[in-house]
């Protein structure tokens, strides 16, 4: 985390925030109020949960927004509370009962129902979603009750459990790819159950290689008192990415870089995102191989640049 002049609005701070967010709020809400307490004059989101949703909501501010991106695509993993026997227009809790049925299955037949739902498989996105269409998001069509056709994406599940199983309710856990929506699993289940179903509960638990586990509540920082204790908590931007191989480049070719440039470097691993370091200013940002042996700039920071830059003159 840096911390440079003071703007108006707040101060430049960088860094991320590993938020466990709170139910009822949106992911911008809970956003706003992390950066007030913060008194940071930049910062953004990785990724929305839905209002009735909780958990892992990583919060970049300040430089570290650049690096949004690479958390908008990872891997989530949740754990969730269906409610059987009810189907509601939302696909959670938060919408409109359409209909209620019966519930009346097996445990095999609901074992089945699971395994279709692993693996990789198209799903279409639901119609109370952010995505947009003609420059809207979904969402607001639905509420006048428009429905436009939406494209299947392509998603996978990598793991689904069931951890409980009480009569109308269960309880499952699972890892996907971006682009999955835990409503459309619980609309789509009831409907091979036969019975309907929606998400009564939601929690994310883990975005890539970060845990709800190592995550702070609005009210934990608000307890510190101060914006400056609360920014300690903010996790270097470094550390943010430390998941990602590292390239370690002499002076000439990290000048050449932070210009803009996209040089040879024979330690590059063969493909992806790197951390490049300069040997004398260490971190300077990320860089993706743009074919075996050569990394492009793509999200370089203005502070670590313009001091190599400066000391290269």
């Amino acid at each position: 985390m840096g911390r440079r002049n003071k703007p108006r609005g707040g101060v430049a701070v960088d860094g991320m925030l590993l938020l466990d967010k709170p139910p009822g709020a949106t992911s911008n809400q809970a956003l706003q109020h992390a950066k007030r307490l913060l008194n940071a004059n930049k910062a953004g989101h990785t990724g929305s949960l839905d209002p009735i949703a909780t958990g892992l909501l990583p919060l970049c501010f300040g430089e570290t927004t650049k690096i949004s991106e690479l958390f908008l695509t990872a891997d989530k993993e949740y754990w969730t509370r269906i409610q059987l026997g009810v189907h509601t227009d939302t696909g959670d809790r938060a919408g409109q009962v359409q209909r209620r049925a019966s519930v009346d299955f097996s445990r095999p037949q609901l074992l089945a129902a699971l395994a279709r739902f692993r693996g990789q498989f198209a799903q279409i996105p639901p119609m109370h979603s952010a995505l947009k269409h003609n420059g809207q998001p979904l969402y607001r069509f639905a509420r006048k009750g428009v429905t436009v056709e939406r494209a299947p994406r392509t998603v996978t599940v990598y793991a689904l459990s069931l951890q409980e199983w009480h009569e109308d309710t269960l309880e499952l856990t699972l890892c996907c790819s971006r682009g999955f929506y835990v409503r459309t699993l619980a609309t789509e289940l009831g409907e091979v159950l036969g019975c309907g179903a929606h998400v009564s509960e939601l929690r994310r638990t883990a975005v890539g290689n970060f845990s709800i586990e190592h995550a702070v509540t609005i009210a934990q920082l608000e307890a510190l008192g101060a914006p400056h204790e609360r920014q300690r908590l903010l996790l270097p931007t470094e550390q943010s990415v430390a998941h990602l191989p590292a390239v370690h480049l002499p002076e000439s070719l990290a000048s050449y870089l932070c210009r803009g440039r996209t040089i040879r470097a024979a330690s590059a691993p063969p493909d992806g995102w790197v951390r490049v370091y300069s040997d004398r200013d260490g971190f300077l940002g990320l860089g993706e191989i743009a074919e075996p042996g050569k990394i492009t700039p793509r999200r370089l920071f203005d502070t670590a640049c313009a001091t190599h830059q400066t000391r290269c003159k």
